[in-house]
């Protein structure tokens, strides 16, 4: 592990918009009221910072252009595969078997089958895996019934439940996910169309708030959909234990972002790129130049962020999450090439997926990977 720390500190002026220079590494910015706001409630019991112990394990290999992978609560495994529109389940064996295609999906680009999120059943309703993909004329959200049991899974038709969500060849967002108030998360990018990220009439580069049904969330601060605007391409969401939102984002030519999410907050895009100290707009905690980042998705553990890198090839771990991260290591760079999603596992172990096979990356034998990676408290 290659640890790469840097703390801001008041006599270095960052100006939004510069290139940083290279090999420079993250840079960690100093908590503010605009930038890194405190939980508004504290964790009953604050976890501990964690760091990998020993090399990843496979689960399963052989993916093609995976983007999103979903646990069950009865432990099945799901993963949607880009291109070909499938969703395939992993089973314990690591053998991959096709539980279903999502009809309509446009793959071109960075377009396709992206995100997927569970959503228990209750009396009222069955167990539904909800989409993020690309059509024909847009990017949109569907949920589909989820049937059978592990190892049989199966996917019943799907019902639109967000449509009008700009697409383009890149920028297409695309991760979805249930918060800790049983509401679902959507990001967006910008298609391309950089004043949309600013436009509150426009879905694009936004995170989206929504009930499972694909209403506004009746306490949205904008009474719209809109939870947060200002974004490029967030492809990257989670909360730490205290119910703080974080999310990952794509910069342009100078700076990625983990961005603390907060309600109505405008995170600058187009106008500022990584920190503006502008009292207009939501600072990041962490930015790296975009050689060493190009987040997609992120996962909590203990008591920090884990952030998968794409063109970083690397593992980003940013600690502690609660009030807000001061040290950042990254690990694995160019072991296992492109990064894609990361999320929490089993006994508080994390699994991350790897993105080769998606075009932009280098496979190798066995790509794309499936990996278990143990985790111990960090020193």
């Amino acid at each position: 592990m290659r640890a790469r720390v840097l703390a801001a500190a008041t006599s270095v002026v960052l100006l939004a918009g510069c290139a940083p220079g290279p090999g420079s590494g993250p840079v960690v910015n100093s908590p503010s009221a605009t930038s890194v706001p405190s939980p508004t409630e504290p964790a009953p019991t604050s976890p501990a910072a964690v760091a990998p112990t020993g090399a990843p394990e496979v689960i399963a290999e052989g993916l093609q252009a995976p983007w999103s992978v979903v646990r069950l609560p009865a432990g099945g495994v799901l993963v949607s595969e880009r291109d070909s529109g499938r969703i395939v389940e992993v089973l314990e064996d690591g053998t991959l078997r096709e539980a279903g295609v999502v009809e309509g999906v446009a793959a071109g680009g960075e377009g396709g089958l992206l995100g997927l999120a569970h959503r228990p059943g209750d009396a009222d309703d069955a167990a539904s895996l909800y989409a993020y993909f690309t059509s024909d004329s847009d990017n949109r959200v569907v949920r589909m019934p989820l049937t059978g049991v592990t190892g049989e899974l199966g996917l019943g038709r799907a019902e639109p439940v967000l449509t009008g969500i700009p697409r383009a060849g890149n920028h297409n967002g695309g991760r979805l996910a249930f918060g800790p108030d049983g509401l679902l998360y959507v990001t967006t990018g910008d298609a391309g169309d950089r004043d949309s990220s600013q436009d509150l009439e426009s879905l694009g580069g936004k995170i989206l708030r929504m009930t499972p049904e694909g209403e506004p969330a009746p306490d949205n601060p904008f009474d719209s959909l809109v939870w947060s605007f200002g974004h490029r391409n967030v492809q990257g969401i989670a909360w730490d234990a205290a119910g703080g939102m974080w999310a990952a984002e794509f910069g342009q030519n100078a700076w990625d972002e983990l961005n603390r999410i907060v309600p109505g907050g405008n995170y600058g895009w187009p106008e500022v790129e990584g920190r503006a100290d502008d009292t207009r707009f939501t600072d990041p905690a962490v930015q790296w130049p975009t050689s060493e980042a190009s987040p997609s998705g992120i996962a909590v553990v203990g008591d920090t962020v884990v952030v998968a890198a794409l063109r970083g090839e690397r593992l980003w771990w940013a600690s502690p999450a609660i009030t807000s991260p001061t040290d950042v290591v990254d690990t694995y760079a160019g072991e296992y090439g492109r990064f894609r999603d990361v999320i929490a596992g089993p006994d508080g172990e994390l699994w991350a997926l790897t993105n080769n096979t998606d075009g932009r990356g280098s496979p190798r034998e066995g790509d794309d990977r499936l990996l278990r990676i143990r985790v111990s408290e960090a020193d």
